[in-house]
């Protein structure tokens, strides 16, 4: 079976943490830039963090300090480890792989993240 499959979402308490993750199946992984996405109902959905094969990163500013993103080539996963949550971090996350040369793409089916007291 091909595709991503995200676990770790849940409900925290502002200033809680949690670890999201994504399994890869029936692609190659390591050729993949891995990315974690979210969204809000009725906003578009917005890039928070990747990591390209060669394990160069890129952070949304809001998330910058706060969120690290890691992939793990040999268990084709990655994972999203998110501290000091807030509650504007409330969203489905959604994993995405891209293969930039051709474009090739997947995503997950998203894990609900909530912030809330």
């Amino acid at each position: 079976q091909v595709g991503l499959v995200e676990s770790g979402g849940g409900l925290v308490q502002p200033g809680g943490s949690l670890r999201l993750s994504c399994a890869a199946s029936g692609f190659t992984f390591r050729v993949y830039t891995m990315a974690w996405y979210r969204q809000v109902p009725g906003e578009q959905r917005e890039l928070i963090a990747s990591i390209t094969r060669d394990n160069n990163i890129y952070y949304l500013d809001t998330v910058k300090g706060r969120f690290t993103i890691s992939r793990d080539n040999a268990m084709n996963t990655v994972s999203l480890q998110m501290n000091d949550l807030k509650p504007e971090d409330t969203a489905l996350y959604y994993c995405h792989a891209l293969w930039p040369e051709v474009r090739n793409e997947y995503w997950g089916q998203g894990t609900q993240v909530t912030i809330s007291s």
